[in-house]
């Protein structure tokens, strides 16, 4: 079964071309840094290695663009549409409608379209990669996997807000949690590699959108996003945590529209309202040559982290391991160690050395003292999408 994945991020499109149940990857790639001058696109498949960096203004232009790739009659994966058997979405926001992998319907689609208001950064371009894939494959099975599903088990006192029932009840505002495929797929990869029956882990997920996940025995039990994936850490664009109050103040003392203080959080702020940047990549460089602004941020960035690492630390009475995941998470040694120094307290001792190493593998950086185990666990939520396409498809 040949099986499309689509996995649109706030600034990315990664995709890969996985045939099951062997787990093959046929072709895989991404769009990433979309909207910026500086957009890359890069498509591998065997024996061909691109990539293109003309500027890709949108997330349907990228869109257009990987399919154009697939069928490409010289170095596309497929000879013709009809070979593709399913499409599988990433869609980050499901709410309470959807518990599990979904096939797509019109009243499907118009629930995504329903919480876009939600899930701002994510949602449109979720719904967009499945109209644009139900033109180009239109036999192909379209199938949505939600961020949300994984965060199910969390229980009432970490998923309510101190809001009067009805506000819960009635209008279901409560912390929904995202990045859910990523925090389920490197977790289980880190209960494996742990052997226990039982286990307390902290999943930390850093992209452009960066969350945390305490999970206990495999189940999430507390997790840094909210209502909306714009709470808790700071991220490329979104600001976390923030008092609320300053909302108000935006609003009734400077002037501000909500249209524009949305954006503003949503849009302007996090490391590229710090520093001008939105990518790590840069942010750090400018820090290694002495850029104050950047230095904050990055600082700013780590005690973040630690405060939820804490916090996760008491709610779960325990740590066994703490995972470091997605593209900042698995490639950022700086970040990595800024976060866990000083964490003696909890048992947590870096190794430097094994922190410098690069590996696409799982991997320890902990140093032999270390009570807690610090892991590198390379997310792969496209493969854990079309495990779950597949488990539908054969039902």
């Amino acid at each position: 079964m040949n099986i499309v994945i689509l996995n649109a991020g706030s600034s990315s499109i990664k995709f890969q071309l996985i045939r099951m149940p062997t787990e093959e990857v046929i072709c895989s790639g991404l769009v990433e840094r979309i909207g910026s001058d500086s957009s890359v696109f890069k498509y591998t498949s065997e024996g061909v290695e691109i990539e293109d960096t003309e500027k890709i203004t949108t997330h349907y232009a990228g869109l257009q663009k990987i399919a154009a790739y697939l069928l490409d009659p010289k170095i596309g994966a497929v000879k013709s549409v009809d070979d593709i058997d399913a499409i599988g979405h990433r869609v980050v926001h499901g709410g309470d409608s959807f518990a599990e992998t979904t096939p797509v319907t019109e009243a499907v689609k118009a629930e995504i379209k329903e919480y876009a208001s939600l899930a701002p950064l994510h949602n449109p371009h979720n719904l967009e990669g499945i109209r644009v894939a139900e033109q180009l494959f239109p036999k192909a099975r379209q199938v949505a996997v939600f961020d949300t599903a994984f965060h199910q088990t969390m229980p009432d006192k970490a998923r309510r807000y101190a809001l009067p029932d009805t506000f819960f009840s009635e209008h279901k505002i409560k912390v929904y949690g995202f990045h859910g495929t990523s925090h389920k797929y490197v977790s289980e990869k880190a209960i494996a590699y742990l052997g226990k029956k039982s286990s307390k882990i902290i999943s930390i997920h850093l992209g452009n959108g960066c969350s945390m996940t305490a999970i206990v025995d495999g189940k999430s039990v507390d997790h840094s996003m909210g209502f909306t994936p714009s709470n808790g850490l700071i991220m490329g664009t979104r600001c976390g945590d923030i008092d609320h109050s300053v909302i108000f103040h935006l609003m009734d003392t400077l002037g501000y529209t909500a249209e524009q203080v949305n954006t503003l959080l949503n849009k302007k702020s996090g490391m590229l309202g710090l520093t001008g940047f939105n990518d790590l990549r840069d942010i750090q460089a400018g820090a290694e040559k002495g850029n104050v602004a950047c230095q904050l941020a990055m600082d700013m960035n780590a005690y973040r982290i630690k405060k939820y690492i804490g916090a996760y630390a008491a709610a779960m009475n325990g740590l066994d391991a703490v995972i470091f995941t997605a593209g900042i998470g698995e490639n950022s040694a700086i970040l990595r160690k800024m976060v866990c120094s000083n964490m003696d307290v909890f048992g947590i001792v870096l190794d430097d050395t094994k922190n410098g190493v690069q590996s696409d593998t799982l991997r320890e950086i902990n140093a032999d003292t270390s009570k807690v185990k610090l892991m590198v666990i390379p997310t792969n939520e496209e493969l854990e999408i079309a495990k779950q396409v597949y488990t539908l498809a054969r039902r």
